[in-house]
């Protein structure tokens, strides 16, 4: 049978979610199915990490270099329409709002009968904390939502969420994220090395929270609930690791008062999550809004490390018995 060919559409390849489960589908098809073919566009330029290890599946990586900011850079969408027409795709998937976005106006600008699929996997708990573009795009998604073939949904709170807000439920559909359990396991030795390379004592409770550096995820709420427990427990340690969490970073090592920075390690962008996660005695995940189906949880969860959550997207039905949930921006509870 002739393989279908998909054409990826993607907002950009750093570290993030969305762009991690992009890499660990396309790998899986790389392994174990011929059914399909698979190229990837990345509509911004930046972070090489994830494009190198696509290339690395022999999956054909274009990068379109488009920056909202800079109106001149949509000239390079006549480049993506060159790339889609040369492409021939038989199905083209968008990623997250901006991918989606694109996709839909370039397949209808180049050929009508390309079937196009979005990818939702933000949860949409209120639409005002996003930034103005953000929910300039959003509300163009609500709009466009009737035209596509379909719409996957990485959780039911987010499907829940923007049909209620607008989205079409034609072919709607969800898809909860995957954690590859032959990685993500218990390895407590991995774990012991991190913390002794740290210089955290072995009796230390130890805290951490992996996310990049946004608003949404919380990193000022959970430093300040951090140094509250400081108060009545000296012998905790908060681990944070994610792009642009480190101590060179003022705006957010400023906000650990100095009697508290040797508990807090800021360790920036890793590519080492198992070992960090064995390194836990509990995994802390504040957001207060936008997270969908966060893989973090999963991935600590399948470490066997217990875990907090503020309940935004689908957090409580991932943490379920293991671990507690409490409200979002609800700094006593934290």
């Amino acid at each position: 049978m002739k393989p279908i060919k998909v054409t990826h559409i993607i907002s950009g390849l750093s570290t993030g979610g969305a762009e991690m489960m992009l890499y660990k589908l396309l790998s899986q098809y790389n392994q174990s199915y011929k059914i399909s073919e698979h190229t990837v566009i990345s509509l911004s330029n930046g972070d090489d990490y994830l494009k190198n290890k696509i290339d690395k599946l022999i999956v054909p990586v274009s990068t379109i270099g488009l920056d909202i900011k800079s109106p001149s850079s949509f000239i390079n969408l006549t480049r993506l329409g060159r790339i889609i027409r040369n492409n021939k795709p038989d199905l083209i998937q968008g990623w997250m709002y901006h991918g989606n976005l694109i996709s839909i106006l370039t397949a209808r600008f180049v050929s009508p009968q390309i079937p196009v699929i979005w990818n939702v996997r933000h949860s949409l708990d209120d639409i005002k904390k996003e930034k103005a573009s953000t929910r300039l795009v959003i509300n163009l998604n609500r709009v466009l939502s009737s035209k596509v073939d379909g719409i996957i949904y990485n959780s039911r709170i987010s499907r829940l969420q923007h049909e209620g807000y607008g989205f079409s439920p034609h072919n709607a559909r969800v898809i909860p994220n995957g954690i590859d359990t032959e990685v993500f396991i218990i390895a407590k030795e991995k774990g012991r090395k991190l913390r002794k390379e740290l210089n955290i004592p072995e009796s230390a409770l130890v805290v951490g929270h992996v996310a990049r550096l946004h608003p949404m995820k919380n990193h000022a709420g959970l430093i300040a609930a951090g140094c509250r427990v400081l108060e009545e427990h000296s012998q905790v340690h908060f681990m944070l690791v994610g792009r642009d969490v480190t101590q060179k970073n003022t705006s957010l090592a400023s906000r650990i008062p100095d009697q508290f920075k040797a508990h807090f390690h800021l360790l920036g962008e890793r590519h080492d999550l198992p070992a960090i996660y064995n390194a836990l005695d509990i995994f802390c995940l504040p957001s207060s809004w936008g997270e969908s189906w966060p893989n973090v949880l999963g991935e600590a969860l399948s470490c066997g490390v217990p875990c907090l959550a503020t309940g935004v997207g689908d957090s409580k039905a991932i943490v379920d018995q293991a671990g507690l949930v409490v409200p979002p921006e609800d700094l006593e509870g934290l």
